[in-house]
């Protein structure tokens, strides 16, 4: 029976110089440790802090192109929303209700206004009097040119007779058959004949000339009196308010049956077929705006692009309201009112160094940042130019490669160094 293996083994020399390159081994990896113990040491004994690296985020330095461009909130609203006014103080009778959709042209409220109703009357009323009072006239001129014409015909007949009167005076004057006075007096005849047949002729026609301008003068005042009742007319077709565009009413800002005064609002009309995007942009942002700059548009079922196309001269509550317009076919399932984000496209700035924007821009001001120097991040000065929502332009102080803290700095106390764990 073998009870072990004892009487089995045998003890073997180890080969000539294998304790040698042990202990060389051991006392490599032993200069290694310490040499990185001394190294650790050196690091952590030049920091002034030491973080977590779980706590930063570290980002490259890189040349790209930077989008400048500014994330802002807005609304959906109505390009074509008018607001109707009442013409003159009266009595409002609505036709149509809050949220009812109406048709262009269509009856939207009736207007009951006495005075301008009567003053439509006398209007009329004073129309159809210059109206007879010109025919009159004319009936007048007619027969005053006629009676100045009658006296002119009659002149005209006397100087024909004292004309043939004379004629035959002449005939038998030198046989001495007639006195000489008496032809004296038809050659006197004869010439006040003519003078009053000149006369008459031109009175006549300085009779026409008077008639036809006391006929223009009514027919002038007949026309001015037209134009008054066009426009009382006018005034009265407007008391019936209608709808100018297709759409629906947006408010009501009167009841039924209510009195209102002279250009009150009364109803606001909303064309839901165009629809734009107003905007509210930090006054910070004006400086660099134009209409025409692009926007992107964030909307529940994609992406839509558009351009600005108002901007607002004032600034309220330090904003400044914008207007965008979609580019091409407006999208659909929009609502008046919807709250919407838009990001405006303001700049692009090609071959330039950015590194991605993080809370070390606000934290340190975007004078310094921190450098990753191995293990320790050192406290640089830097300067920054253009920022856009997601990078950063820098203009001096770092290069590409450089990695940067861009978060988490607010631990580092603004430490000139600090170890990164």
């Amino acid at each position: 029976m073998i009870r072990d293996t004892s009487h089995q083994d045998s003890v073997i020399a180890p080969p000539k110089g294998h304790n040698n390159k042990r202990r060389a081994l051991v006392g490599a990896a032993t200069v290694a440790i310490i040499a990185t113990g001394v190294f650790l040491f050196s690091a952590w004994g030049k920091s002034e802090h030491s973080v977590s690296a779980a706590r930063v985020r570290i980002a490259e330095v890189a040349r790209g192109t930077l989008v400048r461009d500014a994330s802002v909130n807005g609304r959906v609203v109505a390009a074509v929303s008018p607001t109707l006014y009442s013409t003159s103080a009266s009595t409002v009778n609505l036709k149509v209700a809050a949220g009812d959709t109406v048709k262009k042209g269509q009856v939207l409220a009736i207007l009951e206004s006495p005075d301008l109703s009567d003053e439509l009357k006398r209007e009329q009323s004073s129309y159809l009097q210059l109206e007879a009072e010109v025919a009159r006239q004319k009936i007048l001129a007619r027969k005053q040119k006629l009676l100045a014409q009658r006296e002119a015909d009659t002149a005209e007949i006397d100087r024909l007779s004292a004309q043939r009167t004379l004629e035959r005076y002449e005939g038998v004057a030198n046989e001495g058959i007639i006195a000489k006075i008496d032809y004296q007096k038809a050659k006197d005849a004869l010439k006040s004949a003519q003078i009053r047949a000149r006369h008459a002729a031109d009175a006549a026609l300085l009779e026409g000339d008077d008639v036809s301008l006391a006929l223009k003068t009514k027919v002038n005042e007949l026309d001015r009196q037209r134009l008054s009742l066009a426009n009382a007319q006018r005034r009265v077709d407007e008391l019936t308010v209608r709808a100018p565009v297709d759409g629906f009413i947006g408010t009501l800002s009167v009841q039924n049956r209510m009195v209102v005064a002279a250009n009150a609002p009364l109803m606001t009309l909303v064309d839901l077929s165009r629809l734009e995007v107003e905007l509210e942009v930090p006054e910070t942002y004006v400086q660099d705006m134009g209409l025409g700059m692009t926007a992107e548009i964030q909307l529940p079922t994609g992406t839509a692009t558009g351009k600005l196309s108002a901007l607002s001269p004032e600034v309220v509550r330090n904003q400044v309201l914008a207007r965008v317009r979609f580019d091409g076919e407006q999208p659909k399932g929009l609502r008046q009112s919807q709250r919407l984000t838009a990001r405006l496209l303001i700049e692009e700035k090609p071959n330039v160094l950015i590194v991605p924007r993080g809370p070390f821009v606000e934290s340190e001001g975007g004078r310094f940042a921190y450098v990753m120097d191995g293990g320790v991040a050192v406290r640089k000065p830097i300067s920054m130019g253009a920022t856009s929502i997601n990078s950063v332009e820098i203009l001096s102080g770092l290069k590409a490669g450089d990695k940067v803290v861009i978060s988490g700095t607010d631990e580092f106390k603004n430490a000139a160094r600090v170890s990164i764990n």
